[in-house]
């Protein structure tokens, strides 16, 4: 896949990220800070400068097809679009129009995308299964600041443990071809913050979740963007049939993002509960970018775990990862 390739697909992405028109100033934000950030990295396909062309409208959606010939090529565009729609775990009206188009557009049967929405569904549906069960206190409540520490059921060391599994769960999620993988990412962070304050006996749901991980600066549609990037030009996204678009294959592309990502968010959550709820906004923020810092110098470290872990995951799994029904 030559860089004009990659340049349509990612151009896809991005347009399928604003379709709906209606995205927050906090993930339009954090979608230009990763496509500028990325777009600096060693083979970043102008990554920052496609972010400009679309949101000032000087690429369409027609053009971008336009560069797309193979299959194989057209079919990635079009699962990423729908993967990214689905980052923040719903489907608008506006975004599901889009889908349509671009599936039109691309000159996509039904019977090319039928096994791959399937998945997508399904993993969709078994996202949304996290729920609180007799919460100890009110939603209203819970979301409200205590007025201290608070002690955790778990110990310290296995609060970490549970955060490092998690992560490296995370890091081998990205690691595999299939396009579907990274949209489990996201759910089993919003399962590690649940179980974290849940620990400190604090019964949250997915909506005062999701709004944690936003305050600290996590963008939903613009991590997926960016695992989605990661893979595309280290040559590792593949077909729903296993066909491989990318030269690179399974190999590992020397970054786990997505274990760091996931590893500061757990270890924020620790904070935040343990410290009783007490930062603001920006403290958030700055205490997530630390611990980033830090989480990047950790993954090389775990990369040969992070790799086996991906050796041993399929759908069915990964599946039952997001209900609750595995252990990570």
């Amino acid at each position: 896949m030559n860089t004009q390739e990659q340049q349509a697909i990612l151009s896809i992405a991005l347009l399928a990220a604003f379709a709906d028109g209606n995205k927050a100033d906090a993930e339009r934000e954090a979608i230009r800070r990763m496509a500028d950030s990325f777009g600096h990295e060693a083979g970043g396909a102008g990554l920052a400068q496609l972010y400009q062309d679309v949101l000032l409208k000087r690429v369409s959606l027609e053009t971008a097809v336009q560069s797309l010939s193979e299959p194989g090529q057209k079919q990635l565009a079009y699962e990423m679009a729908v993967c990214v729609c689905d980052a923040d775990g719903r489907q608008s009206p506006a975004e599901t129009a889009f889908l349509a188009e671009l599936k039109g557009q691309l000159g996509l049967r039904e019977a090319d995308t039928a096994h791959f929405e399937q998945e997508e569904a399904n993993l969709v549906a078994a996202a949304s299964t996290l729920a609180v069960v007799a919460p100890a206190v009110p939603a209203a409540a819970a979301a409200a600041p205590a007025s201290g520490p608070i002690a955790s059921s778990l110990t310290d060391a296995e609060m970490d443990k549970l955060i490092l599994n998690a992560s490296l769960l995370n890091g081998a999620l990205e690691l595999l071809p299939q396009s579907w993988a990274s949209m489990a990412i996201i759910p089993l962070q919003v399962r590690l913050v649940f179980n974290i304050g849940q620990a400190h006996g604090v019964e949250l749901d997915q909506g005062h979740i999701r709004e944690f991980i936003a305050a600290a600066g996590v963008g939903m549609t613009s991590q997926y963007i960016e695992q989605f990037g990661r893979k595309l030009l280290g040559g590792l996204l593949g077909t729903v049939a296993g066909r491989l678009v990318g030269g690179a294959g399974r190999a590992a592309t020397g970054m786990a993002f997505s274990f760091a990502t996931t590893y500061a968010l757990g270890q924020l959550a620790k904070r935040y509960y343990a410290g009783g709820r007490v930062m603001n906004t920006a403290l958030l923020q700055q205490t997530f970018q630390g611990l980033l810092s830090q989480s990047k110098q950790l993954q090389t470290q775990y990369l040969p775990q992070i790799q086996q872990t991906a050796s041993t995951l399929d759908a069915g799994k990964v599946l039952a990862m997001v209900r609750g029904n595995a252990a990570a």
